[in-house]
């Protein structure tokens, strides 16, 4: 049996026991799954435990950069997003695969972004390993950031997307929001830009341009920015697929298996259905 835990500063409320439990089950393999909070004042003197304590474990908020100096291998999307997700302790091996899990959510959502323009609010952890993954596929992408020092790192280390220092309302295929705005305490609100006529909240103006509109919040699952390009009539996707396909991504890792886009598609409509 796997020993597997997630790791954050407050996993409380935490999807991810439910999900892996699920999906390595699924698998054919059976596993135990906690939840480890950690204030982060303590996380440097308790990290090395996590080794020892479990065979696998999933790296959350604030902890993803924090491990990395803990580990002995880097791998793949992890090296170019500065942040671990997935670790596997026998190799003290770490692993993102947040960007992976977000281009599945699209594929499976049939959003191609291949040739296409997209813009990217936001680029914080999340934005950054969107955007990475968008412009590896091909996407036109161009990028708005409330902090522009932000902003010119995430360029000067990615440099594959257009810095806006405002926002015009042009037609984009794809709006996708990484910010978190539209979510717990920010419920029922959508994330600001700079416009020409200064900060104002993302609205009809300018998703009434875009083809579909994407917003990694996955609670609630109509965010006010998804509600509005609803009301457009235009395709909405919340982050609930992308949450349920990077721990897909994590627990093939973890059986060594070969991860496959139609069983992911296959286990998340069963995981939704609730069928076991």
């Amino acid at each position: 049996m796997l020993k597997l835990a997630v790791i954050g500063k407050d996993v409380s409320g935490s999807l991810s026991p439910a999900m892996h439990t699920f999906l390595l089950g699924k698998m054919g393999a059976a596993c135990s799954y906690e939840k480890v909070s950690i204030p982060p004042e303590k996380f440097s003197s308790r990290a090395e435990e996590l080794f020892s304590r479990f065979d696998c474990f999933n790296v959350t908020i604030p902890f993803k950069a924090d491990i990395m100096p803990c580990l002995a291998q880097i791998c793949g999307d992890a090296k170019a997003f500065g942040a671990v997700n997935t670790v596997v302790s026998r190799t003290r091996a770490g692993y993102n695969t947040d960007g992976n899990g977000f281009m599945l959510m699209l594929e499976n959502a049939g959003l191609e972004p291949r040739g296409k323009r997209v813009l990217v609010l936001g680029a914080g952890g999340a934005g950054r390993s969107c955007i990475y993954k968008l412009a590896e596929r091909g996407a036109h992408v161009s990028v708005y950031e409330r902090s522009a020092e932000r902003l010119a790192e995430v360029h000067r280390e990615l440099g594959s997307f257009t810095p806006l220092a405002q926002v015009a309302p042009e037609q984009y295929d794809i709006v996708l929001n990484c910010t978190g705005i539209g979510m717990h305490d920010t419920v029922g609100k959508t994330p600001s830009v700079r416009t020409e006529r200064g900060e104002e909240p993302v609205g009809e103006e300018l998703l009434s341009q875009c083809g579909a509109a994407v917003d990694l919040i996955y609670e609630p699952a109509q965010s006010e920015f998804l509600r509005i390009a609803a009301s457009l009539g235009k395709r909405t996707v919340n982050g609930d697929a992308m949450l349920f396909y990077q721990a897909y991504f994590s627990d093939c890792i973890y059986l060594e298996r070969t991860p496959s886009a139609a069983e992911a598609k296959k286990f998340y409509e069963q995981y939704r259905g609730g069928i076991q």
